[in-house]
């Protein structure tokens, strides 16, 4: 578990282009999730247990917040029109930022897996073909056939990662300016 968690906070200190690509376009999709879990769920109990920590807790939001400059309505706080400090609104994005990274993490780590398991899939084939040589079983050119088969997936992967960097960037662009204008036709 603690070998995970160092994982975890390389991969959030770590600079990788297609590790950000990643995060940008999947943390897109899971932003709208996690997003509501902090603001509709986490927040609010959030701010209830700063307010029952503060000894205030029937005073709800008010004993949540650190009032800068209060104004009041009809003798009551008014908290739109007040300036304040929401501790629990900063909180909540503290962790909405944890969930996201770690949720990204978990997705890059799967991927780095497979292809991990892929290579060592490859490296048993090519050791498996070279026993049969000794054997006698398939000869050498045969061989070299066999193991050309085996590389000729990862000859293929260069080409999908050969999108250029600006390219990259291009598309996470058009992806956030449609999910904006998405967000923007439903705000209406």
């Amino acid at each position: 578990m603690k070998k995970f968690f160092k994982e975890f906070k390389d991969f959030i200190t770590r600079g990788n282009v297609l590790d950000m690509a990643v995060g940008v376009i999947v943390g897109g999709a899971f932003t709208a999730i996690i997003t509501a879990l902090t603001s509709q769920i986490l927040q609010p109990l959030i701010n209830w247990l700063i307010a029952l920590i503060s000894g205030d807790a029937d005073n709800g939001l008010e004993a949540a917040v650190t009032i800068l400059k209060p104004a009041y309505v009809d003798g009551t706080l008014d908290l739109a029109s007040s300036i304040y400090i929401d501790w629990g609104a900063f909180i909540t994005a503290i962790i909405n930022f944890i969930l996201v990274a770690f949720i990204l993490f978990c997705i890059v780590k799967a991927i780095n897996s497979i292809r991990a398991g892929g290579k060592k899939l490859a490296d048993k084939q090519k050791k498996a073909i070279e026993k049969k040589v000794k054997k006698g079983e398939i000869s050498a050119e045969e061989a070299e056939q066999a193991k050309a088969e085996i590389e000729a997936p990862a000859e293929e992967a260069p080409v999908v990662a050969a999108v250029t960097t600006e390219q990259l960037l291009a598309e996470i662009r058009d992806l956030l300016k449609e999910q904006k204008t998405e967000e923007h036709k439903e705000e209406k």
